[in-house]
């Protein structure tokens, strides 16, 4: 966890791949690839275990998923590597993450019969509690080590391009990510408005928190796949919301 100070350190259990990250980025940072080209892999990855989830190829599947979060941590640390840090490859990285996060949920859908309705509930909820993890965990980063260059605390304002990168393709980046993301944003915004006023999150709380991370959250996915609870996915999911209605009064209540 090089983004945060020594004593701010707690056991991230969405960043399982990290270490796989770093060796990957490690290996390509005299090449010619970029963070970009490594958010396309893992864009890739994620497309492939959809295609096995609707082939009924789910411990295939399993395994996609949890390379997709593998590859999913590389791309930023090439970037620090390469000293190439960027708003372009920020956004997309997370314009990617909700566009599979939406074709999972909706692969899962197909194959299990369950009603859209359903999916889109589940898929509200999955978001939801990623953005609160977000949110905690970006505030974090902003109090322990200084604001991190391409992340903020509230996206309201598109950001000046960095150097490498067109500030046209950042204003583009910017919409469509405000596009995505935005409601949920506005929501997780609401139900805690003076978060970014804390001194700092616990240790435990923010491990506690980590359960919203989207590496845990698609790693739970990749156990219930070939386990045959593919119909409990996105029922799953909706339930695990239940876990905002005890973060944010803990952290409103006990944590300033």
């Amino acid at each position: 966890m090089s983004k945060l100070s020594a004593k701010d350190q707690f056991i991230d259990l969405s960043d399982y791949g990290r270490p796989f990250g770093r060796l990957l980025a490690n290996s390509l940072k005299n090449t010619r690839f970029t963070p970009i080209d490594v958010t396309l892999l893992f864009g890739l990855s994620g497309l492939t275990a959809i295609y096995c989830i609707v082939e009924g190829h789910l411990y295939w599947a399993a395994f996609f998923i949890v390379l997709k979060s593998m590859i999913d941590a590389a791309d930023g640390e090439l970037a620090r590597l390469k000293k190439t840090p960027s708003y372009t490859g920020r956004y997309l990285d997370s314009v990617f993450d909700i566009l599979l996060n939406f074709m999972f949920f909706s692969a899962i859908c197909y194959v299990s019969n369950t009603p859209f309705w359903v999916t889109i509930i589940a898929f509200a909820a999955l978001q939801l509690q990623g953005t609160l993890y977000n949110y905690y965990y970006v505030i974090l980063r902003h109090k322990s080590a200084g604001a991190d260059a391409t992340s903020m605390i509230f996206e309201r304002h598109t950001p000046t391009a960095l150097p490498g990168e067109k500030q046209r393709n950042v204003n583009l980046m910017f919409r469509i990510y405000t596009y995505v993301y935005g409601a949920f944003d506005a929501v997780i915004y609401a139900l805690d408005p003076k978060a970014y006023l804390v001194s700092t999150f616990p240790n435990w709380f923010m491990t506690v928190l980590s359960l919203y991370g989207l590496g845990f959250q698609l790693l739970l996915i990749a156990v219930m796949l070939p386990l045959g609870y593919v119909e409990w996915i996105l029922p799953f999911f909706i339930g695990y919301s239940l876990l905002l209605a005890v973060l944010i009064p803990i952290r409103r209540m006990y944590i300033e």
